[in-house]
C-alpha cells in the first residue's frame, strides 16, 4: 500500500511540474496574406497583413504589424502541442488565436468583444526568415 501511496505522490509531483521550455517551432520572420474580418462597424473586410515576428526565444515570441492606424506591437507563446499558439498586444481589446498549419503557414484569428466587436482570420505564408 505505501509503494501505492508513494507511485500515486510521484506521479502527482511530476503533473504538477511545468512542461519543458523546449524551443518549439520557429515563428521568425516575415508571413503576409490575407485577412478576413467581420463586424457590426466596418462589416466585412478583406485586407492585405504583413506580420513581423522579430524575437523568439524558446517557445515566446514578439513581433509588430502595421495596419492603417499604426503599428501594433504584440507577444506571444508557442503552446505545447507545437501546433497552436496566441499573442496579446498592451494597446488592443482583444487576442490572437492561431494554428500552425505547416513550417511556414499559418493561421492567426482575432476576436475583439464589446461595442466594437470584431472578429477575423489571417491566412499567412512566411515570406522571409528574417524579419
Amino acid at each position: 500500500m505505501d509503494l501505492v501511496r508513494s507511485g500515486l505522490a510521484w506521479l502527482a509531483v511530476c503533473f504538477a511540474c511545468p512542461a519543458s521550455a523546449d524551443d518549439g517551432p520557429s515563428m521568425i520572420g516575415t508571413w503576409s496574406g490575407k485577412n478576413f474580418t467581420i463586424g457590426d462597424i466596418h462589416g466585412l473586410r478583406v485586407r492585405d497583413r504583413t506580420v513581423h515576428i522579430t524575437e523568439q526565444t524558446d517557445r515566446r515570441f514578439r513581433g509588430y504589424f502595421v495596419y492603417e492606424a499604426g503599428r501594433k506591437d504584440f507577444f506571444g507563446v508557442v503552446f505545447p502541442d507545437n501546433a497552436s499558439f496566441g499573442w496579446v498586444s498592451p494597446t488592443s481589446k482583444g487576442y490572437v488565436q492561431g494554428h500552425i498549419l505547416s513550417a511556414d503557414h499559418i493561421s492567426a484569428c482575432y476576436l475583439e468583444p464589446g461595442a466594437e466587436a470584431t472578429a477575423g482570420c489571417s491566412d499567412l505564408t512566411r515570406t522571409s526568415a528574417k524579419p
